[in-house]
């Protein structure tokens, strides 16, 4: 959901289809498949996700509140997070996104996107939350976990990021998380005791290079998929 450096809690905040295909280097063979969001918050990935005729569930324990309820929450979370932008210019890769007020157009634009979707009702939003997913057993072929893991370093422990992830995997026989850094853009602690530890328990993980960098250092992502049939 939030990303900035020195936020203290998560806040809502949304990135669009454009930014998840190139986060998690999405492709062609990906658009086959049923993804779940994980802590999407307002990002427009589902409601353009689907559009194109992609099957998504997103999750979040925001979709609890109305779509006027996240709107307000969204305006409180955009001048935290342009104040600490403001604070930590340096930290970011400004060639895409050429300026502040760029950013928060583009940024906004996905968001407007999402509260129109969510608003029209349907089934394709959750308000849940990890670590208990309300769905079976294999029910999805990926989830996509968009700066909630790693991100918030400071908040999870290295026990609830691996609680968090065999719960995903066991839905979803593949995760993706994005990106391994934390809020103040240093390599997070729990990446390799989370590597080590899913590679014991027969998990293949790898951490992968993508297109996609606008936290400086934010290239990468890690993919973790299960070996059984």
């Amino acid at each position: 959901m939030g990303a900035g450096r020195n936020i203290p809690k998560i806040v809502p905040w949304g990135r669009s289809l454009d930014e998840y295909e190139r986060m998690f280097a999405l492709s062609d063979v990906d658009r086959q498949k049923f993804i779940l969001g994980c802590g999407d918050g307002p990002a427009s990935f589902n409601a353009e996700w689907r559009a194109a005729g992609g099957r998504v569930v997103s999750i979040d324990p925001v979709y609890r509140y109305s779509a006027n309820a996240i709107a307000s929450r969204i305006d409180e979370a955009r001048d935290l997070i342009v104040a600490n932008t403001l604070t930590n210019m340096d930290a970011y890769v400004w060639e895409e996104m050429q300026s502040i007020e760029r950013l928060v157009e583009i940024r906004t634009k996905a968001m407007n996107a999402f509260l129109a979707d969510f608003g029209s009702g349907g089934n394709s939003y959750a308000a849940a939350q990890l670590p208990d997913l309300p769905f079976s057993d294999a029910q999805f072929n990926l989830v996509l976990c968009s700066h909630f893991l790693f991100t918030y370093s400071e908040l999870i422990s290295t026990q609830m990021h691996l609680t968090f992830l065999r719960e995903v995997l066991r839905v979803a026989g593949e995760v993706r998380v994005f990106p391994i850094l934390d809020m103040d853009g240093g390599p997070s602690p729990h990446v390799e005791p989370v590597y080590d530890s899913l590679t014991s328990e027969g998990f293949e993980i790898s951490v992968e290079r993508v297109p996609y960098e606008y936290q400086k250092g934010g290239n990468e992502m890690l993919r973790v998929r299960s070996r059984r049939p």
